[in-house]
């Protein structure tokens, strides 16, 4: 049977009550405490967009773009838009995101909510650097938000998960390029010390730089350093996968064997094809797994688990081999493993994942308690280094390693809507001691869980 509106993680699989979200912003001032939360596009791995306890607000059907200025590429827009539209509708006047996550098929709203990043940290920071104004709706009316406007509820907002109340439109400074391809220059190593040395010069080259590692093989890799190409070419085409899984597999498609072979080829072409620059079309470079529908359906029918960690400078060449070692030594490689350096512009998200230095991703099939337990390790190294564990690709972090990658998770709390919550905020902020924990009954609202057209 189908799941609507799970993670893309899909852990934790069941069927959820869910309302409009035109139906949640006609009914907040009633609803019960922390009965309700707003829902994307389910492209956050954990449970931060679930809320088991209450109901989530499906925010796809606000999707309008209100206005676009081409000549400052100022875009005003509902939440519930994707990415991909907005892709579509401001290209053909020669703008781009100035940041964009691995996917396009996020929301704007969702956007803003996890202050994603991207392969251009150093240069741009992150997307909510970029957001110029909000308008949220919460249990207390309708607020407009700014650097300068409401600022402490603005910075809670961008990066809150949805914590602080509905937003409902958002205006975004898109960023003029000279074509939507990028001129790519592939840089294989051999170590990781080889790509820490490599990596400041890539970032002070390029817009863009991302590391991809074969964890089976040693510590080689390949640094894929970009910037947008000149003369034009804005067609954006279509966003439909050229592949897809089509079913639910019966087990994880991913092992030793499949992992080995995938990574050897990975490897033999991206050397094939390095040293000199090419263009390469910008949906292979900046959305490669778009390309293939349902890709999380290889990791079979229990799911899978992303670890992502933000490591200082001053600690990553020990704490990222580490890490590596870790899973190694656990027998559970990552499939995708992808090494990224972050630059030093702050944010202006009060629970912004980004922080100066380095940020590993790693993705694990769900093998239940050795994989929970490779993960617990894996927060320990990276809260040890001083690092932080990203909280919206999380299922599964203790409250205790919660506190210590946020320690200001207190200020975000304090400005939580009273009618929203989400089930990573009961398991992590509100098991803390110093939290109180709030109704979560359903309230009014599910009367109209079903209401969704």
């Amino acid at each position: 049977m189908p799941f609507e509106h799970e993670s893309f993680g899909r852990v934790n699989r069941k069927s959820r009550a869910a309302l409009a979200g035109r139906h949640a912003l006609a009914g907040i001032a009633e609803a019960a405490p922390a009965s309700l939360l707003p829902f994307g596009n389910g492209r956050s791995y954990g449970d931060s967009c679930h809320n088991d306890a209450g109901l989530i607000a499906d925010m796809r059907g606000l999707d309008r773009i209100v206005a676009f200025d081409p000549d400052t590429g100022l875009l005003e827009a509902e939440a519930g838009v994707m990415l991909h539209a907005i892709i579509d509708h401001c290209a053909p006047h020669g703008f781009f995101l100035p940041v964009t996550p691995g996917t396009r098929f996020v929301t704007l709203g969702g956007a803003v909510a996890n202050d994603v990043h991207g392969k251009n940290h150093h240069a741009r920071g992150t997307f909510g650097c970029h957001v110029e104004s909000l308008e949220l709706v919460r249990a207390d009316g309708r607020h407009r938000l700014s650097r300068t406007e409401n600022p402490a509820l603005f910075g809670a907002t961008i990066g809150g998960m949805g914590l602080t109340g509905f937003i409902t439109r958002v205006r975004l400074k898109m960023m003029k390029v000279g074509a939507l391809d990028v001129i790519e220059r592939l840089t294989p190593f051999a170590t990781l010390g080889d790509y820490f040395d490599r990596a400041g010069a890539a970032d002070a080259a390029n817009e863009y730089a991302v590391a991809w590692l074969d964890q089976l093989h040693g510590e080689r890799g390949v640094l894929m350093a970009a910037n947008h190409a000149e003369g034009g070419g804005f067609g954006t085409g279509s966003h439909r996968p050229r592949l897809s899984v089509p079913f639910e597999l019966p087990v994880s498609a991913l092992n030793g064997l499949s992992l080995r072979a995938f990574n050897a080829a990975f490897h033999a072409a991206k050397v094939r094809r390095a040293g000199a620059e090419r263009r390469t079309a910008w949906q292979s470079y900046f959305y490669p797994l778009d390309a293939v529908g349902h890709w999380n359906r290889l990791y079979g029918p229990a799911g899978l688990f992303q670890h992502q960690s933000a490591i200082p400078f001053e600690t990553a060449r020990e704490a990222i081999p580490a890490m590596l070692a870790a899973s190694r030594k656990a027998g559970q490689a990552s499939f995708l493993t992808v090494l990224k350096r972050f630059g030093t512009i702050a944010s202006p998200g009060l629970m912004s994942f980004p922080r100066p230095g380095y940020t590993l991703t790693l993705d694990f099939p769900n093998r239940g308690r050795s994989t929970r337990a490779l993960l617990a390790t894996l927060d320990a190294i990276t809260v040890e280094a001083g690092g932080r564990v990203n909280p919206y690709k999380d299922a599964r972090m203790s409250a205790a390693t919660f506190a210590a990658s946020f320690p200001h998770w207190a200020e975000l709390e304090a400005l939580r809507d009273p009618a929203i919550c989400s089930d990573f905020w009961r398991r992590t902020a509100l098991a803390l001691p110093d939290a109180a924990v709030g109704s979560n009954a359903g309230g009014s609202l599910q009367r109209k869980s079903t209401e969704l057209s």
